[in-house]
């Protein structure tokens, strides 16, 4: 088997192009990236079939590897760079959190913010609790939005480890945003606790003042049992 080949991965890629898919794919992504046109499953086993041939890179080129598939024009390549890291996560060390960084900042959007959050960021951070409260003042404290999001939706996956104080503090510091990632990211991470906790969160959202939005999202699960 072959050492990992970025050039092959590209070339695997624009083969399977389908310019009528990318037009549809940028549309609905508000014209904010280019797109080869490959859907998820398709890209997916385009990679499984990838790395039949070509090795996992060494863990110490991830960064370069990263950084080369974000400058890269199509969408489909910052997609396989996330699920790469998502390989290599568990071995990730503390510094790495500025990869990850870099990702959430750049070509930002829910698409990728969101699941470096979830998946990525919140891995790490779980790994190295120690890191969370400086991480999370700096990102929480930030004029960078997906930075904000990234705050409120790192614990998402987290059930029964979620620390509700931090969220706490996290929502009541972005709670008068008028930003819609915002707004949404307070309700999403909400409803998603609620299935671990669900009266810590009816408590929450009915003595807390919040956007219709982020309240709307977050009960939506407990209404959902309530019928």
């Amino acid at each position: 088997m072959e050492s990992f080949n970025l050039p092959a991965l590209e070339n695997i890629y624009r083969e399977n192009a389908n310019p009528e898919n990318a037009f549809f794919m940028k549309k609905y992504m508000k014209d904010k990236f280019s797109f080869l046109g490959i859907k998820s499953p398709e890209r997916r086993a385009l990679t499984s079939a990838f790395f039949k041939n070509y090795n996992r890179p060494d863990i110490n080129n991830i960064e370069n590897i990263v950084r080369k598939l974000w400058d890269m024009k199509e969408r489909e390549f910052q997609y396989f760079a996330m699920e790469l890291v998502e390989k290599f996560i568990k071995k990730f060390e503390p510094d790495d959190i500025e990869l990850l960084e870099f990702m959430i900042v750049n070509k930002s959007w829910w698409d990728t913010v969101d699941l470096v959050a979830a998946n990525l960021v919140g891995k790490l951070l779980s790994n190295f609790p120690g890191l969370i409260e400086q991480i999370n003042k700096k990102w929480i404290l930030s004029e960078n939005m997906w930075l904000n999001r990234t705050a409120l939706l790192f614990q998402l996956k987290y059930k029964n480890d979620l620390d509700t104080k931090l969220l706490k503090q996290n929502i009541l510091k972005c709670r008068d945003s008028k930003e819609f990632f915002i707004c949404k990211a307070i309700g999403w991470v909400l409803r998603e606790y609620s299935k671990t906790n669900p009266v810590w969160v009816s408590e929450f959202v009915n003595s807390t003042t919040l956007s219709p939005l982020s309240k709307r999202e977050a009960l939506k699960w407990i209404n959902s049992i309530k019928h």
